[in-house]
């Protein structure tokens, strides 16, 4: 079995006590945060961040900044984290005040950016009550501490037994919501498939056509029945097209353009339409990239957002470098940056060595 790396991000009894069970019985070794400018390349690596009502500690950030100076610092690694709050509300009984995932966010992208794997559902987060483990604790039945445990020790396991799946003649599909001819966003991504070799087989779907409903928010009973019948209350494109689409692909490429530091509209209804497949399906052996295109500034957020959807909580594989974030107001102004075309031969060939053998 190979050895785990443990990274602490502060400290807690609760923390600690987690550290425990879930490493128990497994190789495992203490990192430093200056290792990770230089020592952490091909590792299996556990970040274990503490939070308190005041929010991460200054480790975080420090780590934060090692990683972004060092682009390649963890090439070849498969990364998880577990991210601890314990931000109770004082003034409001059974309410946790959250933002440990906005932590684990900001962790994610460096860690992508850096060169670094995170398999589907990389973040076991326990809340300062551990109310969002309720849903795991009564499907197995044990107490929510219990639970939070198991799923921290789960993912010790996928982190060190995760091997990245390839592909002879890998299915890229390629989604947008635009349907302007101008798009800086939509030229950059067919710009991207162009630049694929022969064995990919690419697929370009818009959602741009004025059907595409929001999810409606049944129950999981009610999702579950249309699942069973490959349909969804509202039907239409996503069911019909990208659904399908989507699950016979071995790749994602989505291309977000930033609305107001945010994902488009039709963007969000495809995650939230996506729980419809996930019910008897999951993702586990896709992966997602994404082009952001900002018209100033702000594709951090939006990259952010797309990975804390599609692979924290949808479960996608975050690859490295997942995301090809470009500034570009203008129609067709991408076309005129500077290194465009190195930039997107980069992000191509990068997409072939991930899915290919």
């Amino acid at each position: 079995m190979k050895t785990l790396k443990l990274l602490r991000l502060g400290a807690g009894e609760r923390l600690e006590r987690l550290l425990c069970r879930a490493l128990a019985g497994v190789p495992a070794e203490a990192a430093a945060l200056t290792d990770a400018e230089c020592g952490l390349d091909g590792s299996r690596i556990l970040f274990a961040l503490h939070i308190d009502e005041y929010g991460a500690e200054e480790s975080l950030h420090t780590l934060l900044r090692s990683l972004r100076r060092s682009p390649g610092a963890l090439r070849g690694s498969v990364c998880g984290g577990n991210a601890i709050s314990n931000m109770m509300a004082k003034n409001l009984e059974g309410v946790d005040f959250v933002v440990a995932n906005t932590a684990a966010q900001a962790l994610a992208l460096a860690v992508s950016l850096a060169g670094g794997l995170l398999p589907g559902k990389p973040l076991v987060e326990g809340t300062g009550s551990l109310y969002n483990q309720h849903i795991a604790a009564k499907n197995l039945g044990i107490s929510l501490e219990e639970a939070y445990f198991t799923r921290a020790a789960d993912l010790v396991r996928r982190v060190l037994m995760f091997e990245p799946p390839k592909f002879a003649a890998p299915r890229l599909l390629m989604l947008h919501a635009s349907g302007n001819r101008q798009s800086n966003t939509v030229w950059m991504g067919r710009e991207v498939l162009r630049r694929l070799p022969e064995p990919f087989r690419s697929r370009e779907i818009s959602l741009q056509n004025g059907t595409i409903f929001d999810c409606r928010g049944c129950s999981y009973d009610a999702c579950l029945h249309f699942a069973e019948q490959n349909r969804c209350f509202y039907g239409g494109a996503i069911t019909e097209e990208v659904l399908p689409a989507v699950q016979e692909s071995d790749a994602l490429l989505l291309l977000c353009p930033n609305f107001n530091d945010a994902v488009s509209a039709n963007i969000t209804a495809f995650f939230n339409r996506l729980t419809n497949l996930l019910v008897l399906r999951d993702l586990s052996e896709k992966y997602v990239f994404a082009i952001v295109v900002s018209g100033y500034s702000g594709s951090d957020l939006v990259a952010r957002q797309i990975l804390g959807a599609m692979s924290m909580n949808k479960g996608a594989i975050l690859p490295p470098q997942f995301c090809l974030m470009q500034t570009a107001n203008d129609p067709g102004s991408a076309q005129k940056s500077e290194g465009i075309a190195g930039r997107l031969d980069t992000f191509a060939a990068h997409i072939a060595r991930t899915l290919l053998p």
